[in-house]
């Protein structure tokens, strides 16, 4: 399922931004669930479907519902996140002006920037081939089991790729966490609500 109020979400993505910014936030700790230090509840998130679920470390075969959508995802509260990772050239950010970023919005956006919109021609030539491969089978892989047409146009036959196909089998959310360095080398700057995120397979 979806997550988050879309009137309260706004994603934006930069392709290797190269921007200098200060921020005057105070410093932000994502809370247990973003980081996956909380044995009770491992969030399960699926950047190509949107679902997300849960399991607790000492019951690992027991499904749980993701019910804490509308807590915050950061202690304190902060109205935006900027979310990188190491596994793609985008940025998310994530608003939320009313009442603080919540964990569904942090899903809620995410799922937005990879699985509705598309890389670009000129971010698909950045690619080396065999990567490039791997991104049309990742399509290939998904178009057949979502069953979805949507991947090829019927007059064209040109094949479009969502940005989870970038990221190939690597679709699931690992956590977030406070990487100042890789931020600083990857924005131009560092800041407290700046989170590098985790994906695995």
């Amino acid at each position: 399922m979806l997550l988050g109020n879309g009137r309260r979400v706004l994603t934006m993505a930069l392709f290797y931004p190269q921007q200098t910014c200060t921020f005057s936030v105070h410093h932000s700790n994502c809370i247990p669930i973003l980081t996956h230090s909380l044995g009770s509840f491992h969030l399960v998130f699926n950047l190509s479907t949107g679902q997300t679920g849960g399991f607790n470390e000492a019951k690992r075969d027991e499904d749980l519902e993701f019910t804490q959508k509308h807590e915050p995802a950061t202690i304190p509260r902060v109205s935006q996140l900027i979310i990188i990772t190491k596994h793609s050239p985008w940025v998310t950010m994530v608003n939320n002006e009313q009442s603080g970023v919540t964990l569904g919005d942090v899903c809620a956006a995410l799922w937005a920037q990879y699985s509705e919109l598309y890389i670009t021609d000129a971010e698909f030539a950045t690619l080396p081939p065999r990567w490039q491969e791997q991104v049309k089978r990742a399509a290939q892989n998904a178009q057949s089991f979502n069953s979805w047409s949507l991947y090829y146009s019927p007059q064209t036959q040109q094949q479009k790729f969502r940005r989870t196909d970038w990221l190939r089998d690597k679709v699931f959310f690992d956590g977030l966490e406070l990487d100042d360095d890789y931020a600083a080398s990857r924005l131009g700057f560092k800041a407290p609500n700046v989170f590098t995120m985790s994906l695995c397979s």
